[in-house]
């Protein structure tokens, strides 16, 4: 039987956007309850043993407990800093084992975390953030049992997953950086409370995916022209006071107005050249900051996150007769 990674993110579903939006939040002891779901269901479907991130609420350890401790189970080297670098610390530790499968609870931003650490990681992401665009909406005890189902073996990984696009920044004398979803340049001049909630300061939006359906920068894109998440290709979407009006929502309970300038089908071979003062943010948030004159490339490809089709997993697992005894 393989091993089944965990990482629960603490902070996610927690940020300002309670406050000035209607986004809900997502406390650490229903994330405790949905890790506990998920956990029956791994044991119902199979074997495998866990890792997982020891966050220092215990989310994911009081879970175990609260299952009977009969899961074979283990505690995975990472940082204890209270910051994103211990997602990124612990989907690194999960990658050395390695884990047949990781889920994780969050947002967008915590599964780009877990892309930093381990870029190409097999997932299936239970959405417990603001923006959900890149995870997804599902029952913890199915998505358990999927990930068992995978991880015994039961079903072959590569027929019941895809692995999503991604964008590449490269900023000029820094380090190189990641988005799952958007790479967006704003006006502003600092990363402050990281939410993007000011829509005339928005300057551009590079898309992996085009979503009418969604919340946030996606659905600037999604609202015009919608592109799915396995189209072979991006979207770029220029803002100005010149453009149209679009009335989007770009936090959840929370509509504003967009002036679209432009938006046009973005290749894979194509390189994005954008110019500082601003600040870029990824995935919905603030996140670096442009100097005068300082310039960013970006460019999109298909080398993200393998994400588990959960439904479908289930499917192909009835078909084989796993669940008859």
């Amino acid at each position: 039987m393989g091993t089944i990674g965990i990482i629960a993110n603490p902070a996610s579903g927690k940020d300002v956007r309670r406050l000035v939006a209607r986004a809900s939040v997502f406390d650490n002891q229903e994330k405790r309850a949905i890790v506990r779901r998920a956990l029956l269901g791994v044991a119902a479907a199979s074997e495998s043993s866990i890792a997982y991130m020891d966050d220092p609420h215990g989310i994911v350890h009081l879970a175990l407990e609260d299952t009977g401790g009969n899961l074979d189970s283990k505690a995975v080297t990472a940082t204890r800093t209270g910051s994103v670098m211990d997602t990124v610390s612990a989907a690194r530790s999960l990658q050395e084992i390695p884990c047949e499968v990781v889920i994780t609870l969050g947002g967008d931003g915590t599964n780009r975390a877990v892309a930093q650490g381990w870029q190409d990681i097999p997932l299936i992401p239970i959405s417990t953030g603001t923006n959900n665009v890149f995870p997804i909406f599902v029952e913890a005890t199915i998505a358990g049992a999927a990930a068992g189902l995978i991880a015994s073996g039961a079903v072959p990984f590569a027929e019941v997953a895809q692995q999503q696009k991604l964008i590449r920044i490269s900023i000029e004398d820094e380090k190189a950086d990641i988005a799952l979803i958007d790479a967006v340049l704003t006006s502003e001049r600092f990363v402050g409370s990281r939410a993007l909630l000011s829509p005339e300061l928005l300057r551009m939006a590079l898309l992996t995916r085009a979503d009418p359906a969604a919340v946030g920068m996606t659905a600037i894109g999604g609202l015009l022209s919608p592109m799915s998440a396995s189209a072979e290709s991006g979207m770029l979407v220029e803002m100005g006071e010149s453009g149209s009006e679009l009335r989007v929502p770009i936090a959840p309970g929370y509509y504003q107005s967009v002036r679209v300038a432009n938006q046009r089908s973005v290749s894979f071979a194509e390189e994005i050249i954008v110019e500082g003062p601003g600040v870029l943010a990824f995935d919905g948030e603030r996140e670096r900051s442009l100097k005068p004159g300082q310039k960013a490339y970006l460019s999109i490809d298909r080398s993200g996150p393998w994400v588990v089709d959960v439904e479908k997993t289930m499917h192909v697992a009835a078909e084989k007769g796993s669940f008859r005894r």
